[in-house]
Parts: C-alpha cells; structure tokens; sequence
C-alpha cells in the first residue's frame, strides 16, 4: 500500500520522531481524529433535509392543521397537495437516501476488504459532497422536480454508504481488540456530533436561503475527505509499523473479548460450526460472516434500534416545529438536546458493557427504559406540558426546561443500544474467536449488521410522514414503541446467554470458598 502523500512530506521535512513508539503515538492519535472527523462529516450532511423540511420557502401548510389544508412547496409535484400527501411525498425524500443507503451497504463492505480504504473513503467523502452541493444548487438554479432531488437522494446514499465500514475498520487495524466499549462509545460521538453541526449550520441558513443549508455541509465533507487523502494510513504495515492484531496476542489478558461467548466450564474442544480462517487476513464471504454467534439477532435488533433513531434525526426538527410554533430555527436548536443525549448514551452504554462484559444485557435494560420514556416524551409535548412560542421563539418557562430534559433522556435512552451496535459490538464480532484471526471480517459483520440497521432506518421515517400526515404524532410513538419492543425480543437468546455466564461464575466462586474453607477447616 502506498505512503499517503502528506505523511510522506511531513517525513521528507524531518518532521517524524525517530522512536518508533512516539511515531505509533502520532499516527494512533492521527487516526482516531481522522476518523473521527470523517464521519463526523457523514453525518454532518446527512442532517440538512430533516432541518429543510421546516423552511417556509421548502414547505408551507399553515398553522390549522386538517384534512382539507393544502400545503405550497418549492417541489412542483408537492404544491398543492394535502398535508397528508405533502408529508408522504416529503418523506420519500429521505426513504430514497435511506433505502439506497442501506441496499450500496452491503456491497461496500465486500468492496472495502479488498480495497485502499484510503482511497475508498475519500472519494466517499468528496463524491457524498459534489452530491450534497448539488442538492442545494437546486435553490439556486430554480430547479423544483422531485425527481432530480430523489435522484440526487438516491446517489448520495449509495456514496454515503462508504463511511461506516471504511472507518470502523481503519480504527480496528489500528487500535486491536482491546476493550472496545468506552473507547468506541466515546469515539462514537461524532454521530451525534454530525447531527449537532449539522442541525447548527443547517439551521443559519434555512430561513433565507435553504440551499446554503446542504451547500455548506457538502463542501466540508468534501474537504474532509481531501485530507484524509492526503493523511491517512489505513494499516500501521503502510508506515511500517507493527499491526494491532499482533500487538494484541502480547496483551491477551488485559483485552478480553466483548463478545466471549465461553462460560468458565466450556470445554477447549473445537466448537461446532466455526468459521475456518487459518491465520490469514483473506476476506470472508457473506454466509461465514452470518455464522458467527450474535450476528444475525444483533443486526435484527438493530433494524428496529435504527428504526428509533432515525425516525428522530429526519422527524425531530418536524416534530418540534409543529407541536410548539418554532421556527425552523429554533426547532433546529432544540433537536440538538436529543443528539447530546445520543453523546451520553453511547459512553454511558460503551461503559456499563465493558465493565459488565454483557452487551445484549446492556442493550435490553436500555430498550426497557426507552419504551415508557417514549410514552412520556410523547405525552409531555403534545398534552401534559408543551413548549410555548412567541414570534417562532419559545418561551422559557417550566414546561420549555421539562421537555429540555426528557428530550435528554430519550436521546439517552434510545441512542445508547444503537451506538453500542455499530461500535463496540460490530466490530468485536468482526474480528469474533471463532474466525481464527481473520480481521478483514470486519468490513463484512459491520456492513451486515449496519446495513439491516439501515433498513429500518428507511422504513422508520417513512412510515412516521405517512402516520403524521394529519398533523397527529400518537400513531408515530406507537410505532416507535412497538419497534423497541421487537428489538428487546431479538436480544432474548443473547441474554440468556449472558445471564447463563455469569450465575457459571457465581456458582464457580461459591464452589471454590466452600472447598477453600474445608480445605482451612
């Protein structure tokens, strides 16, 4: 593989320290902010259309809210049409991106094992932007057909696409197997992050010129991705460095695996349908990776996680807007609490796992919590107590503070298993025992696993602009409730597993004090 052309320079300037341990320093410290930036970005230029959907100039349906009101828009198709339709069509906006998104998702795992990731993620990254600018170019060339921005939508998911295998296993060549949970719970932020800068910038510009609201982010991902071209060693071999995996096997103990699925009475033998890789790094192929323990109830449970999730990034904004009076600026604003919430739940969630060693546990105490959260949250906005507005700014008063804070708790709540997921989980089972040390799984279980998450994450925010139609959000809760219970449901087995484990420990302990004592007695 080739020396990325900016390492090479800095190297020609006499830049690089000589110990190899400061060099490995720089360039872990290079790729977790990298990384981090990258997707970042992704999800920065994702948010724009959930903030957009606001804009008086993009869609107007008045403030009596009935069967009979007819909404103008700037897409031609639209104007005119009911609020129900209106929302429908809107909708397909982000089904079209979503469903696309999720389709190219599997495709591109296989495509990243066998590829530069340097070079697959930048020209994701730069090729997401000349799509994303394009969307906005739209306002500025007076174009109104729905067709050219569903077409626009649909490229941009198949690029996009592109991220999410790519940097996860960037950060597993560089960083091993060690305990993932709160290291990449707190990498994982930069999901939240995205939608926070991307709610932000979106939002400046979405009541005088919406197109600068995807222009910009278009441009900074774009960016983004030239310079992780420019720097970005995929493997720690391409600077000529020791890799992870080896690194690994002198720390065994200390890096125990997330998803060990031993309990301390396990038997050594060979188990029973384990995926033959005999210590190489070939890639996998589609069904070995759907054989390993967990994959398959992980990725369910994930569709309907995702679901959740990204009803709220695409709905929120929408939500918010029509339930209280905001502007599209303030509705914006106000989104972002969820997403800090996302923040805390993914470290809170990466935490709890590693110091636990259950993750399927984890998730499901926070899917419970989730699912009368929901309840509240849905009650607490709409009848109980609702945010106020006075000129399109909210009135800050009890009510205003206590939905700030139940709005917290639900980003919490619901971001928290879809985070540890993607993250921790994934890549743990891309690189599972049970594959004798093949890493370039990865790419594969984390395209799986994301990949059906990403079709219930289309599913989920079409069917809220269809069910919210006439301006009431009861049914959207309801499908979001019933979603976290069938992602509790597919957890079940996991659990068990993990429950089974840890009563073998306790049992184990209380064997050995009770022949420690007849020994002493």
């Amino acid at each position: 593989m080739a020396v990325p052309p900016g390492v090479k320079l800095i190297s020609a300037a006499g830049c690089c320290p000589s110990p190899v341990w400061r060099r490995e320093l720089i360039y872990r410290l290079s790729i977790l902010v990298l990384t981090f930036l990258a997707y970042t970005s992704y999800h920065l230029s994702r948010k724009p259309i959930s903030i957009v959907k606001n804009s008086k100039a993009f869609l107007d349906c008045g403030k009596v809210h009935n069967s009979n009101t007819t909404c103008s828009s700037w897409i031609t198709q639209i104007d005119g049409k009911t609020e129900a339709e209106a929302k429908t069509y809107l909708g397909l906006l982000d089904t079209s991106y979503l469903f696309s998104y999720a389709f190219f998702m599997f495709g591109s795992g296989f495509i990243a094992e066998r590829m530069d990731l340097r070079y697959f993620l930048s020209m994701g990254m730069i090729i997401s932007g000349i799509f994303t600018f394009l969307f906005g170019f739209a306002y500025d060339a007076g174009i109104h057909s729905l067709w050219y921005l569903l077409a626009i939508q649909i490229a941009l998911g198949a690029f996009q696409a592109t991220g999410w295998p790519g940097v996860v296993s960037v950060m597993a060549n560089w960083f091993g197997k060690g305990r993932r949970g709160l290291i990449m719970g707190i990498w994982n932020s930069h999901t939240s992050l995205g939608n926070i800068l991307g709610s932000l910038i979106a939002g400046a510009f979405v009541n005088y010129n919406w197109g600068l609201s995807f222009t910009v982010p278009g441009i900074i991902i774009a960016g983004v991705g030239f310079l992780l071209f420019l720097f970005m060693a995929p493997k720690p071999g391409d600077v000529g460095l020791t890799e992870a995996s080896n690194r690994a096997e002198e720390v065994e103990a200390e890096n125990a695996p997330l998803m060990d699925n031993k309990s301390p009475l396990d038997s050594e033998d060979e188990p029973f349908g384990r995926v033959q890789v005999i210590n190489d790094e070939r890639a996998i192929s589609f069904a070995d990776a759907l054989k390993i323990p967990g994959v398959v109830e992980f990725s369910l449970c994930l569709f309907f996680s995702k679901l959740v999730s990204y009803t709220f990034l695409y709905w929120l904004p929408n939500y918010i807007h029509s339930t209280s009076g905001v502007d599209a600026e303030e509705s914006a604003i106000l989104s972002t609490i969820f997403d800090i919430g996302g923040i805390v739940g993914g470290t809170l969630a990466g935490l709890i796992s590693d110091n636990t060693g259950n993750p399927a546990s984890t998730c499901a105490v926070m899917l419970i919590m989730a699912i009368p959260t929901l309840f509240m949250y849905e009650g607490l906005v709409t009848r109980w107590c609702p945010i106020t507005a006075k000129n399109g700014i909210p009135v800050h008063n009890a009510c205003f503070s206590w939905n700030i804070v139940l709005t917290l708790v639900t980003g919490t709540l619901v971001n928290g298993p879809y985070s540890l997921i993607t993250t921790a989980v994934s890549a743990e089972l891309g690189q599972h025992p049970s594959l004798r040390g093949s890493s370039k799984a990865l790419a594969t279980v984390t395209a799986i696993i994301d990949g059906t998450g990403s079709i219930g994450a289309a599913i989920g925010p079409f069917l809220a602009g269809a069910l919210s139609g006439s301006g009431d959000w009861d049914n959207v809760f309801y499908m979001l409730m019933v979603a976290d219970v069938f992602a509790l449901m597919f957890l079940t087995r996991l659990v068990k597993q993990e429950v089974g484990r840890y009563l073998d420990r306790r049992r184990n302990r209380r064997d050995m004090d009770t022949d420690y004592q007849s020994i002493n007695s």
